[in-house]
């Protein structure tokens, strides 16, 4: 009975490492349950990944996220996918609305999750950093915070949080949810459609090689 396919549904899936921040909804846990308690506006979050063997703070996150799921009242809200591999990301990526990333700026490498979860007409919300920085335009996803890092770790952590939190409460879950035009959430869809638009082609493998064919391989 976990899971309802009508509801906003969030993914987070990769390797759980402390920049990436994988707990940094339950900064606001109250937030949080507010919005995976609502009826009329229903929010459903699937979380995955796995952390280094070595990696014991990667391991209490993980800890952290599935003790939170484990409230009879959330419990079919927030799900953690366990043993997270190849197929459980393609599911994922072809799932989920909205594709969650949340590293701490300036560490975010290749963002390879959110291109394909893109290419599946989810839309991403990040931090604005790496190629989320260079591609985003206001209007093809959804930007978490602004552009200057703090120097404090812990103030950068809370001001994320809280920024986050008001892009679900304030522009997420109400234009998923707009109707207003008929049964289809159109502005939503015209969202969609501006972001395979404009990011699709961009985050290709095959703009990738012909790059650097044309402009270092051919000139060298």
């Amino acid at each position: 009975e976990a899971l309802g396919p009508q509801a906003l549904t969030i993914g987070f899936a990769r390797r759980f490492a402390e920049y990436k921040r994988g707990t940094l909804l339950l900064r606001h846990a109250d937030r949080l349950r507010r919005l995976l308690s609502s009826t009329d506006r229903p929010v459903q979050f699937v979380f995955a990944g796995k952390a280094h063997p070595r990696d014991d703070l990667g391991k209490e996150l993980i800890r952290q996220m599935v003790h939170f799921g484990s409230d009879p009242e959330l419990r079919t809200r927030l799900v953690f996918v366990e043993d997270y591999d190849i197929e459980i990301a393609r599911s994922l990526y072809s799932g989920a609305d909205i594709w969650l990333n949340t590293p701490r700026r300036p560490h975010e490498a290749c963002g390879t999750s959110g291109q394909k979860a893109v290419l599946n007409g989810a839309l991403h919300c990040s931090i604005l950093d790496g190629w989320w920085d260079e591609m985003y335009d206001g209007e093809n996803g959804f930007a978490i915070g602004g552009v200057d890092a703090l120097d404090d770790i812990e103030q950068q952590d809370a001001a994320d949080a809280r920024s986050l939190f008001d892009l679900l409460e304030h522009l997420i879950v109400p234009l998923f949810y707009d109707r207003s035009e008929g049964p289809l959430p159109r502005r939503w869809l015209a969202r969609v459609r501006h972001s395979l638009e404009t990011l699709a082609p961009r985050v290709l493998a095959a703009r990738m090689v012909r790059e650097y064919a044309h402009d270092l391989y051919v000139p060298l």
